[in-house]
């Protein structure tokens, strides 16, 4: 017995219903594999285009900084960026096979160093799995190439998102899944952010960098 069936029929005897099985339990399973979609807020609907400009409205409201750039301006885009906010011409970069498209030799200053974040790094850059128009979020998936202890540590995040990967609602994340980890199988964890990390418990005054970076910034780059 899966640990899924373990789990529904502890809920069924709690609720005094029996174990599922037979024709019930059939139909269970038809209704799982076939991944309906609840109601979806209308603003996600329209063309991609639509969405990309959704998710950088969003982002934007959210804290995060967001750039519409071309992949030839990738590195440019990074060294500007830490120039502007005073920050060493240094990060830690994602061991992803997909951040190798961007030419970061053409700026000789930088210093990129892959792999895992150590304490003294203040700034990392990673890509993500999708990104979210309906609420700006990013969705990062984590594995050797992406751990997640760079979406944590570094006070500053610098995302590179293509256009292409802009979808409507979170739902449709799901199926991003599905199609790159393949049906019940998912990566270790998931971890949806939106925006540079927050609270407003301290007197209800906004601070940012409480539980992970303070910055974040997104170079959206255009396909």
């Amino acid at each position: 017995m899966t640990a899924r069936a373990q789990m529904l029929d502890a809920i069924r005897r709690a609720s005094k219903r029996g174990p599922l099985a037979g024709e019930a339990r059939t139909a269970l399973e038809d209704r799982l594999r076939q991944h309906r979609t609840n109601i979806v807020p209308e603003r996600t609907a329209g063309s991609q285009e639509d969405r990309i400009r959704q998710f950088e409205r969003w982002a934007t409201f959210n804290q995060a900084s967001v750039a519409c750039i071309s992949a030839k301006e990738v590195p440019a885009a990074v060294t500007d960026y830490l120039a502007a906010n005073n920050l060493p011409a240094r990060a830690v970069m994602a061991p992803d096979s997909a951040l190798d498209r961007y030419d970061w030799t053409s700026r000789g200053m930088l210093e990129l160093r892959r792999g895992l974040p150590q304490d003294a790094d203040r700034v990392a850059i990673t890509g993500a799995l999708a990104g979210v128009a309906e609420t700006g979020t990013l969705v990062f998936v984590s594995g050797p190439e992406h751990p997640t202890s760079l979406n944590l540590l570094p006070e500053t995040h610098i995302v590179i998102l293509r256009e292409r990967d802009v979808v409507g609602p979170l739902e449709d994340v799901f199926a991003r899944l599905r199609a790159r980890y393949g049906e019940g199988a998912m990566p270790r964890t998931v971890n949806t952010v939106t925006g540079p990390s927050r609270t407003g418990d301290i007197e209800q005054q906004l601070e940012l960098g409480a539980h992970g970076p303070r910055r974040m910034h997104i170079l959206l780059v255009g396909d």
